[in-house]
């Protein structure tokens, strides 16, 4: 038969260290410890790709066939300052249907839809776009030069594309990266 002195004192210590790191825990609150490039708290944080790429209006399978996905040109930003950096009145004349954040202006890997994805209609892309009228385009705040995506963007990126793949069926050589990507 074990000691029972011995056992209320082993008890009563692990009620009290549980106790401390409860409260210690309490007092941090909800703010992420220092992390390197890439926190899963942060990540876990973010909204679930898979209901990020809902629309108000219907989807059919058939109506999307390729990805784009390109940089911004810019340091920072959300699809409000990407309007004005782009001289555009209104963030539904963006010719993006989905954005991902850098941190600088939204959230590290946030995915915000635009409303050209909401009603699901074309973003025709810039001069130099080859792609067709049903191609997701999406943007990734990022300058491709001097400011790269964080690994957060990319990771998401990578998230987004897979499931609008499996959503639409789109295959893979119809996702078309930025030639400096990775």
């Amino acid at each position: 038969m074990p000691n029972p002195a011995r056992l209320v004192k082993v008890l009563a210590t692990l009620l009290a260290s549980m106790t401390i790191g409860a409260i210690v825990l309490m007092t941090m609150g909800h703010n992420p410890p220092s992390a390197g490039p890439f926190s899963l708290w942060s990540y876990e944080c973010l909204d679930p790709v898979k209901e990020m790429i809902c629309s108000v209006t219907s989807q059919s399978r058939e109506r999307w066939s390729g990805i784009e996905i390109s940089y911004s040109g810019t340091r920072s930003g959300n699809l409000q300052q990407l309007t004005s950096y782009n001289g555009l009145s209104d963030s539904k004349d963006l010719s993006y249907h989905f954005c991902v954040y850098n941190g600088n202006g939204g959230n590290d890997g946030q995915i915000q839809s635009t409303e050209k994805w909401q009603n699901q209609h074309s973003a025709p892309g810039s001069i130099q776009w080859s792609g067709s009228d049903q191609a997701i385009r999406i943007c990734v705040v990022a300058d491709g030069r001097n400011i790269r995506p964080t690994d957060c963007q990319i990771k998401r990126i990578d998230v987004l594309v897979d499931e609008l793949c499996k959503k639409f069926n789109i295959k893979s050589d119809s996702i078309f990266y930025p030639n400096d990507w990775r």
